[in-house]
């Protein structure tokens, strides 16, 4: 594999949800601190906000990674050689592949503030999975890494000796 394969995505909340989030802790801040002492309304601010700050952080954890022939897609792995065509999905057609045209045995990591996927097929016979549908903030820099990560000069056919 040479360097231009490598590539690594987060898949971090945006922004506004910690905008949402502190305001929601403000308002119960504001709840709080008219019915209780002071010092309580804001160790249960304190807590409120490290319990955001930790859902949060957790939730937008996942990464994507491709190295040394190895997609990683939160603590799923797959090695390239057991991959084949890789997608850039649309908003759109994204859409359609996590709802109405979706496989229950897909592995799906998805989160709703990526709009755009990677549709990747699974080639190994002895894996269920037909497909990996990944939510990315760049799919098309993820298919141009796939396709050049792919070990496959020729398409495999039956056995020659």
């Amino acid at each position: 594999m040479d360097a231009t394969s490598d590539y690594r995505e987060r898949l971090s909340v945006p922004l506004r949800w910690w905008v949402q989030g502190t305001m929601l802790v403000a308002s119960l801040w504001l709840a709080v601190v008219v019915a209780v002492p002071e010092p309580l309304a804001w160790a249960i601010t304190g807590v409120a906000v490290a319990l955001m700050a930790a859902l949060l952080l957790a939730y937008g954890s996942p990464v994507i990674s491709l190295s040394d022939g190895v997609l990683r897609a939160g603590r799923a792995r797959i090695d390239v050689r057991h991959l084949g065509a890789a997608e850039a999905l649309d908003p759109e057609a994204a859409r359609r592949a996590a709802g109405v045209e979706a496989d229950a045995r897909a592995f799906l990591l998805l989160r709703p503030y990526r709009k755009r996927s990677v549709r990747v097929v699974v080639e190994d016979p002895a894996d269920p999975t037909p497909y990996w549908l990944l939510s990315s903030r760049r799919p098309e820099a993820l298919v141009a890494a796939l396709e050049a990560a792919s070990p496959r000069v020729a398409p495999p056919s039956g056995s020659s000796g």
